[in-house]
């Protein structure tokens, strides 16, 4: 039977409980996800018809509080990727110490196929769908793959209407006048900026001689390469959907934003010297010494591994490694920066947004920024000294912190040795 998203994610936590001691009843509660919600969401059409759409969300663990992920539309989302996206997100939560669990949705719909009427109506039948589900106390969803600012207003707005009373705090990565937070479309990216930052004297990397390639220039990617860039890094390669584009002389990505807006490919963009047009596979084993996978999960996998010529994985995207992957590069000396710490900044300013909605008070887009980094340097710092005393790589020293975390929690309420008579 061939293994599937989630059982590859679940390998994650028998893998860190090998470097911790934890009580089995921890082991039984996260092996399994606690509410997994399925629905048919019945759309009418712009054309008259009515079309049913599959859609799914999942509360892996309300140990540490609400449990909190995101939203994604994707033509190929299915249960088990949901689940296990929920269950990454349970451990990143933990990771940066956040009062939430872990949570995540998913409608399996290409959005590129809808009218924006379409859209609208697609995503206030996931509210009303799984209302019961959602709540600010219970369960906040936020944009992913394909969603958006927009689409979060919609909905938060139909979770309004459906309790009665305004409830900004359900749903956050909403537009800034409907109760989003400054700094939250940049924060995953700004968080992986922070935490390369942070650890480039521990990696031994100079801006001005480290060559950075992205796979995927999408949101996270731009926001992380945009001030790598500023500070001196060689940005050499970025990649969309279609293709990528490398140059060992490197690239503005001010510039190659500013072409992909208007062209809506990163291909033909300007460069510094001779620029190479190639796949995303291609660009994952080019020549750079970070590389920075940021779009959708099972990128370098067991036949590429041992190709991939980077020093440094930065993961902005979710689950974008597989486990024997993540073996193989450990044996060649490849440092992989985990997603469920190298993209947590959106999660952070997501609670950062959350506390602002229950608070009525919001912070300035600087004091935003300032929080995100005080929040995540420290975690990237304890994971580093986790691997270096337990002769870990830097992912199972990432789920050794959350699982200790999470199982301290668990264990509060009781376990067997407390009940056992």
């Amino acid at each position: 039977m061939p293994s599937t998203l989630f059982s590859k994610a679940r390998k994650r936590l028998k893998e860190a409980a090998k470097y911790i001691e934890v009580d089995p009843d921890v082991m039984v509660k996260l092996s399994h996800p606690q509410e997994t919600t399925v629905a048919s969401l019945n759309v009418r059409m712009d054309d008259g018809s009515l079309k049913s759409f599959r859609a799914w969300r999942c509360r892996y663990d309300d140990t540490r509080g609400p449990t909190k992920g995101g939203i994604r539309y994707h033509p190929k989302v299915n249960m088990d990727e949901v689940v296990a996206l929920a269950f990454w997100m349970t451990f990143k939560s933990a990771v940066v110490n956040l009062p939430f669990g872990g949570g995540k949705g998913g409608v399996a719909v290409d959005p590129h196929k809808l009218s924006h009427g379409e859209l609208e109506r697609l995503s206030r039948a996931y509210v009303r769908a799984f209302a019961r589900v959602l709540g600010p106390d219970r369960d906040i969803p936020a944009p992913d793959v394909y969603t958006n600012a927009m689409i979060m207003g919609w909905m938060a707005h139909e979770y309004s209407t459906i309790v009665g009373h305004p409830s900004p705090a359900v749903i956050t990565g909403k537009p800034i006048v409907l109760g989003g937070s400054l700094g939250r479309e940049s924060a995953t990216g700004r968080g992986g900026y922070y935490i390369l930052r942070h650890l480039e004297k521990t990696f031994g990397l100079t801006p001005k001689k480290t060559r950075v390639a992205f796979q995927g220039f999408g949101n996270a990617s731009i926001h992380c390469a945009l001030p790598l860039f500023d500070d001196g890094y060689k940005i050499v390669g970025v990649s969309d959907s279609v293709s990528a584009l490398y140059d060992a002389d490197g690239m503005d990505p001010h510039k190659v934003l500013a072409h992909k807006e208007k062209t809506g490919r990163v291909a033909g963009a300007p460069t510094f010297g001779k620029a190479c047009e190639m796949s995303n596979e291609e660009l994952l084993v080019s020549d750079c010494d970070v590389l920075v996978p940021g779009a959708l999960e099972n990128q370098i996998v067991d036949d590429n591994a041992a190709q991939i010529k980077a020093r440094y994985v930065l993961e902005l995207a979710n689950g974008p490694t597989t486990p024997l992957a993540d073996k193989i590069l450990a044996q060649r000396g490849v440092v992989a920066i985990p997603d469920i710490l190298a993209n947590a900044g959106g999660v952070t300013v997501s609670y950062f947004e959350w506390a602002q909605n229950r608070a009525g008070y919001y912070w300035g887009e600087d004091e935003v920024q300032e929080r995100l980094r005080k929040f995540i340097e420290p975690e990237a710092e304890k994971i580093w000294r986790i691997k270096q005393d337990k002769a870990v790589d830097m992912r199972t020293a990432a789920y050794v912190l959350a699982l200790d975390r999470i199982g301290t929690a668990v264990s509060a309420r009781g376990t067997r040795k407390f009940f056992k008579h």
